[in-house]
């Protein structure tokens, strides 16, 4: 059983609606470019795969894709995109499940590896990477940096996103690691805002560098977008991966 809340029908029917709202074409291209530089003329598997946001056109691109899918109704949105041979999906959790087949690229994008709500499941979603790479492959994490630095005395929120159609803040627990998103987004035109809220496990790359020691895992480049510019102590998030020995 994993701690990672699932995902239900309403929310993966308007995922990639609202996601296409915060990412453009040109950065989807830099995120699949880079994957695909990784994945060489192997073959990659995406943790969390989801509605395909990032698989789909990695696979387009000549990367043959295997997903893993913790939400059957993400898995069916996919679905509709590519069909099973195009791009195989099997239903389970990132930190557990095992597919058939040696990769030359893991990957988990979009602070996915957060949705692990305690440590020892992160620690097993890296053992399970190593699992399945190839010698010499790689493992690739996309994560924010805990936001604590902009918390002063007493404060526990910081917002991330003020717009005219949704304000998101975070609410953090600095005891426990754990940090929730809330989310009011404006679906229509009456002035209602829809709520929700999801609860994420933050950690520090130090912290993942460990995890992946104890997998087995080198650290191999950490940058701090998928331009590959410098990651540096103003980076609001990094792109870090990591090798397993040949």
């Amino acid at each position: 059983m994993t701690s990672s809340e699932l995902w239900d029908r309403a929310t993966a029917e308007r995922y990639d609606a609202e996601e296409a709202e915060t990412t453009s074409p040109a950065l989807l291209e830099a995120t699949v470019g880079f994957l695909a530089e990784l994945a060489g003329d192997g073959q990659a598997l995406e943790f969390a795969v989801g509605t395909g946001r990032v698989g789909v056109p990695l696979r387009k691109r000549g990367v043959p894709v295997t997903g893993i899918e913790l939400s059957e109704h993400m898995a069916a949105v996919l679905r509709r995109k590519v069909d099973e041979d195009t791009l195989p999906v099997v239903i389970g959790d990132m930190a557990t499940t095992v597919v058939p087949g040696e990769f030359s690229l893991v990957y988990l994008v979009y602070n996915t590896i957060s949705n692990l709500l305690t440590q020892d499941e992160q620690v097993e979603c890296f053992r399970n990477a190593a699992r399945h790479l190839r010698p010499g492959g790689r493992f690739l994490v996309e994560l924010g940096v805990p936001p604590l630095r902009f918390l002063p005395p007493g404060q526990i929120a910081v917002p991330f996103d003020v717009s005219e159609r949704h304000v998101g803040f975070d609410t953090v627990d600095p005891v426990e690691q754990l940090l929730v998103s809330h989310h009011f987004t404006r679906d229509g035109d009456d002035g209602r805002y829809r709520r929700g809220a999801s609860r994420h496990r933050y950690a520090w790359p130090a912290e993942l560098d460990l995890m992946a020691r104890i997998a087995g895992l080198e650290l191999e480049r950490r940058v701090a977008d998928w331009d590959g510019s410098p990651f540096t102590q103003d980076s609001p998030q990094h792109i870090s991966v990591w090798r397993k020995p040949a």
